[in-house]
């Protein structure tokens, strides 16, 4: 498994990020503008804050391809967390701003509908961002990126955003102007929820936080691996997108030192087969 061009291949889902964000930011604050659309403004607040953060997960991304050096003997594969956690506070801080101009438009409430056109613009949006949303999941659980998942679940985000805008603008067509306003807040609040989700995962990862499922589940390869009689210890961190195992096992006591690494090269193409994890330490005791 090569990770430096994992790490590569997951610059094309940043990029394919920054491309569509840029396009849609512009359209839609030109025409929520144009047209009076609260919503559609917000939506594209969000957007042209997207680009900052999708930016940030692609200097993450090549950041993570650096080789180690003298002071980083581990390489620069955290930088990848980093980069996601810089993106949910940039994301989060765009929530905070589409929630104040919403509760700053009942305090001074809206009048007039916005135009039809808006609409159409928030469900092509919708549209485009939620085939962007499907590349970079995919992608991202290809190569196991962290960064480009935190993209993927943006993109996903701003698709629901759309959707929301387009029922706001729809609604108000009806007579319910303040609908849009609504809606606008609405849209603040997934922003929001988006940002503490990448954040709280991100955060996990670089604490050194680690799924149980998943450890139970290394466990089960390494118990089954022929020679390995119990398992004393076993622990899994993240460095970057990548995952490291430290376990310790018993094999039996007679075994001279040829057999016995025998058996930690079995652990570790296992690991490799099962899981794809190519950082496996195995310590060896005497059962």
């Amino acid at each position: 498994m090569d990770v430096y061009q994992d790490l590569k291949k997951g610059e094309r889902g940043a990029w394919l990020s920054i491309g569509a964000y840029v396009l849609l930011a512009a359209a839609k604050l030109g025409i929520g503008y144009a047209y009076s659309s609260q919503a559609l403004l917000a939506d594209g607040l969000n957007n042209g804050t997207d680009v900052i953060a999708s930016a940030a997960v692609l200097v993450g991304l090549k950041i993570s391809q650096k080789p180690p050096d003298h002071d980083h003997p581990y390489g620069h594969f955290k930088a990848e967390a980093i980069a996601a956690l810089v993106a949910s506070f940039i994301i989060m801080s765009v929530g905070i701003q589409v929630l104040f101009e919403g509760f700053k438009s009942i305090i001074e409430p809206k009048t007039e509908s916005p135009n039809l056109i808006t609409a159409w613009a928030a469900i092509i949006s919708a549209i485009i961002m939620y085939g962007v949303y499907r590349y970079n999941k995919s992608l991202a659980k290809k190569i196991n990126s962290k960064a480009l998942i935190a993209a993927a679940h943006d993109n996903r985000s701003d698709a629901l955003v759309s959707v929301g805008a387009f029922v706001g603008i729809v609604a108000s067509q009806f007579g319910v102007a303040w609908f849009d306003t609504i809606t606008a807040i609405t849209i603040g609040f997934i922003i929001c929820k988006t940002a503490w989700d990448i954040f709280k995962e991100t955060a996990h990862s670089l604490t050194d936080g680690f799924d149980d499922q998943k450890l139970l589940n290394f466990k089960a390869t390494v118990e089954s691996t022929p020679g390995v009689d119990r398992i004393k210890d076993i622990k899994a961190r993240y460095l970057g997108s990548s995952v490291i195992v430290d376990v310790v096992i018993e094999v039996h006591a007679g075994l001279n030192v040829t057999e016995s690494h025998e058996i930690t090269d079995e652990v570790e193409k296992r690991m490799e087969k099962d899981h794809r994890i190519s950082h496996v330490h195995v310590h060896i005791e005497p059962s």
